[in-house]
């Protein structure tokens, strides 16, 4: 598996993120090919736990996020560990208005308790956890914003400590801080009892 952020093409693709933010159309047109394995992990690693028969594909959650990551026009790519980290916050959005759509909205909607880690992505009621989860980092967001970054960095878009770290301008032990403390007050914030 490639590591969104240490792989020998790295200043490569920063190049091509900050020619693009900088105007360049064609460098999109050159990035794309470049990222492309790297948004199909993440896609894979968005979808793993779906339920089965579930309508989006892998290869539609890639194709939507492509989508909205040419219309944001007026990010200012810092590098290649910015972009997967917005690309693991666009494909959530993607998966969350999909399970918000198939009726999810009730908040906890009778699913039982889950703890913040990987058995969420692997809950047969995964689209009302993730509807859960998604409104209390919305939350945590306005009260943390670095807090929420962190989670989503590594919960959704698989990062490291390290490659959190970087995107976000932080030491590691400060993500390690932040990942620990988030993940405390997310599961007061879903109703979970430990």
């Amino acid at each position: 598996m490639t590591n969104p952020c240490s792989a020998p093409s790295s200043q490569h693709v920063t190049d091509l993120l900050l020619a693009w933010g900088g105007g360049d159309q064609s460098a999109l047109a050159r990035l794309m090919p470049a990222v492309h394995d790297e948004l199909r992990r993440l896609a894979r690693r968005q979808m793993r736990g779906e339920r089965q028969g579930h309508t989006l594909q892998t290869t539609a959650l890639v194709n939507e996020a492509y989508l909205r990551l040419i219309d944001l026009t007026r990010v200012r790519w810092q590098d290649r560990a910015h972009f997967f980290a917005m690309s693991a916050r666009l494909m959530r959005r993607i998966l969350v208005d999909y399970a918000r759509s198939r009726q999810y909205q009730k908040r906890g909607g009778g699913v039982s308790n889950v703890l913040l880690d990987e058995g969420i992505m692997a809950s047969p009621e995964r689209g009302a956890h993730l509807v859960a989860l998604d409104d209390a980092l919305e939350a945590l967001a306005i009260v943390d914003d670095r807090k929420s970054q962190v989670v989503e960095m590594r919960f959704f878009g698989g990062l490291s400590v390290e490659e959190t770290a970087e995107a976000l301008h932080v030491s590691a032990e400060t993500v390690m801080r932040d990942w620990r403390l988030a993940k405390v007050w997310l599961l007061r914030e879903m109703g979970g009892d430990g």
